[in-house]
């Protein structure tokens, strides 16, 4: 038996042994996907936390995936693996200088992204994810002047939809996203001209510009499976191929390239391995703790973007 297999085996008795589930995002490597018990993009794992009563929750993926699904779950346990699994999109948004960023803007209502902190999330009205960021906006009324942070990208692709411009952007960015080259994805569709091209709105503007079809992970997901398109370049974090190729192996994906790399992966969420999830199980530990008072508001938020769906 080979050390993954084994590995696999025993992660899989500790979680009926403590009654513990997985959740994984999509951006996670093929060995961690294998263990999980649900699999998703980040508005599908934040649904999913609330509704699952095993005891222990372990979150495969970065740190603020499982600071959301404590906010939403803090009766429970919710182990982290690796919590210096951070998120360079995340980390462009302090809270400290988000308040005082808020603090120029008293009549806006704040929408900001859930690839955020705890902190960030209690100095906000109502969060969104890349599936519901122009729903979101959109039920905030027209003449509601609106704060969205802190991807510009994805905000600016939403203001573009809707038409806000009443809408003040925060100036931060997914380094996964913003390292894609514009260059190289032209190459590549000249070499695949039959090829589709699918884009996360984290993208700059000009990537998304090429693309046949723009949505978070769960979107690009669906939208393959229904177009008859049989080549796909994928602009976005190279982990969802592992799901793309599992549910459509009939069809061909293309990871696009950055300008350093041809795969452009998320060093944090490729920190999360089998041998950290297992020591995480056997240890129950580490654990993700939360402020209460952060939390509540935290939580507000987060419930205020799932009423809407």
């Amino acid at each position: 038996m080979s050390k993954s297999s084994e590995l696999i085996n025993r992660i899989n008795e500790l979680k009926k042994q403590k009654n513990a589930v997985i959740l994984a995002h999509y951006y996670t490597s093929e060995d961690v996907q294998a263990v999980a018990d649900f699999l998703g993009d980040s508005l599908a794992l934040s649904i999913k936390a609330q509704e699952i009563d095993a005891p222990v929750i372990l979150f495969a993926g970065v740190n603020f995936m499982a600071e959301t699904a404590k906010v939403l779950c803090p009766e429970k346990k919710v182990l982290i693996p690796v919590p210096e699994a951070g998120c360079s999109l995340a980390e462009s948004c302090q809270p400290e200088e988000f308040a005082a960023f808020k603090a120029k803007y008293p009549d806006h209502t704040v929408v900001s992204y859930v690839n955020t902190s705890v902190g960030i999330k209690a100095l906000t009205d109502i969060c969104c994810t890349s599936t519901n960021a122009l729903q979101v906006v959109q039920s905030i009324p027209a003449d509601r002047p609106i704060i969205f942070g802190p991807d510009r990208n994805l905000g600016a692709y939403i203001k573009k939809l809707t038409g806000r411009e009443n809408m003040v952007i925060w100036n931060g960015a997914c380094t996964v996203h913003e390292e894609f080259s514009y260059e190289r994805l032209m190459k590549l569709k000249a070499q695949y001209p039959a090829a589709k091209v699918v884009a996360h709105p984290e993208c700059p503007a000009r990537l998304l510009t090429e693309a046949d079809y723009i949505g978070s992970t769960a979107g690009i997901l669906t939208w393959c499976g229904k177009d008859q398109a049989q080549e796909f370049i994928v602009v976005t974090e190279p982990g969802i191929l592992t799901e793309m190729k599992k549910r459509y192996p009939q069809k061909t994906f293309i990871p696009a390239p950055a300008d350093q790399s041809d795969c452009n992966e998320c060093r944090y969420m490729k920190m999360v391995n089998l041998e950290n999830i297992l020591s995480c199980l056997e240890n129950e530990a580490p654990e993700v703790i939360l402020d209460e008072p952060t939390r509540r508001q935290a939580e507000k938020a987060i419930r205020n973007m799932i009423s809407i769906f």
